[in-house]
């Protein structure tokens, strides 16, 4: 008797699919892009090179890749990841907790990316700003309206520069989202145009914990 004509060997199939385990959130690195290829390491374990339309054996899958970053499916939802420095972990790991882990570049520096509104910005992490801090074209493109608010003058590695107090609708990073976070938008060019400043007003939500190269963030309310 053929396997696919069998109600018993049917049953068999559904139930490994059961037994499956679901893919879980992991923490990544991408270590490497290669033209059409791209190197992942996943958990802290060994690289592999995966071509469009490849997973790893944690089930993530590599949707497409880009000069600097790659897009993967991980729990059936996508994730864009950047080159080099970023490792986000979207667990919800002890009942439920939203933690983040971020791993630094070589200068010790967390850059990631978070979206604003749902909009996908770069920022660096920074327990030095008081606040979120970003540009006016990132403001633009995440639709925060910032003309109207209070205009002040804040001190910036070039010296002072105008900004306007805003609050943020929506700041998402991996798993943890923060509401209602009060923010800074710079005029003119005054972060450099690479990234925006991710300061206290959405880290105090969150408990900081540094292991030598890895940050973990977990969200407090």
């Amino acid at each position: 008797m053929h396997a696919s004509s069998s109600p018993f060997a049917a049953l068999l199939m559904l139930a490994g699919c059961a037994m499956m385990p679901p893919a879980q959130a992991a923490d990544i690195n991408v270590i490497g892009i290669f033209g059409s290829k791209a190197t992942l390491m996943v958990d802290g374990g060994k690289p592999r090179t995966l071509a469009v339309g490849d997973s790893t054996p944690e089930r993530i899958k590599l949707l497409s890749i880009a000069p600097d970053r790659v897009v993967v499916e991980i729990d059936g939802k996508r994730e864009t990841l950047h080159m080099g420095n970023q490792r986000i972990s979207n667990a919800r790991a002890d009942g439920g907790t939203q933690r983040v882990v971020l791993s630094g570049d070589a200068q010790g520096h967390f850059l990631t990316t978070a979206t604003v509104n749902g909009v996908s910005l770069r920022f660096l992490v920074d327990t030095g700003a008081s606040s979120v801090t970003i540009s006016a074209d990132d403001a633009r493109r995440a639709n925060v309206s910032y003309a109207p608010s209070e205009r002040v003058i804040v001190q910036s590695a070039n010296g002072p520069v105008a900004a306007y107090r805003v609050r943020f609708n929506t700041i998402k990073l991996g798993d943890i989202t923060a509401n209602n976070v009060e923010g800074l938008v710079l005029e003119g060019n005054a972060l450099g145009g690479r990234f925006g400043l991710l300061g206290m007003s959405f880290l105090n939500r969150t408990d900081m914990k540094r292991e030598g190269e890895t940050l973990t963030l977990i969200k407090r309310f």
